[in-house]
C-alpha cells in the first residue's frame, strides 16, 4: 500500500472513530496531495504520486506547522501552539524518522573527507544524501560548524 493510499485509509478510519482532529489534519493534507496529483496528471497523463513525492509534500506541511508554532509562541498564543503541535505530530507519523545531529555530523564529515570543503558544495552534497531525512536548517548548522 502506497503512502497516499495509507493516508486515505487512515482518514476513513478516523472518520468512523470520530477523531475530529485527525480527520481535519488528514483532509487538509490530502487536499494538498490531490492538488499535487492533479498537477502531475496534467504533465504526465495517468501518472500517480510516488511515496517520495508524498513525503516531500508532507514535509512542506510539517515545515509550515513548525513555523506557525514559533510564531504563535512569540505571540504567546499557547492554545494555538498546542493545536499546531498536535497537527504536527499527526503529520510526522507519516514521515520517515529524522536523523539525529550526530548522524548528520558523521555524513558531513564523510563528505568533507571526500574533498567537499566549500560551504555551498558541501551543503549541496549533504542535502542530496540527507534528502527527506533531515531538516535543512540543521544540516546548514552542522555544515557551518564543520567548516569552521
Amino acid at each position: 500500500m502506497s503512502l497516499f493510499e495509507q493516508i486515505n485509509s487512515d482518514l476513513k478510519v478516523a472518520m468512523k472513530s470520530g477523531d475530529k482532529v485527525r480527520v481535519e489534519v488528514l483532509r487538509f493534507s490530502l487536499a494538498g496531495l490531490n492538488a499535487a496529483q492533479k498537477e502531475k496528471g496534467i504533465k504526465e497523463p495517468g501518472a500517480t504520486l510516488i511515496d517520495e513525492e508524498v513525503i516531500a509534500a508532507l514535509q512542506k506541511e510539517a515545515k509550515k506547522r513548525k513555523e506557525s508554532i514559533e510564531l504563535f509562541r512569540q505571540g504567546k498564543r499557547d492554545d494555538l501552539v498546542q493545536k499546531e503541535e498536535g497537527d504536527l505530530a499527526i503529520i510526522m507519523g507519516y514521515l520517515p524518522k529524522e536523523m539525529s545531529r550526530e548522524e548528520i555530523e558523521k555524513i558531513v564529515l564523510d563528505l568533507k573527507n571526500k574533498g567537499f570543503t566549500e560551504f555551498n558544495t558541501l551543503m549541496r552534497e549533504a542535502m542530496k544524501v540527507l534528502k527527506g531525512r533531515a531538516d535543512g536548517k540543521l544540516v546548514g548548522e552542522v555544515v557551518k560548524a564543520s567548516i569552521g
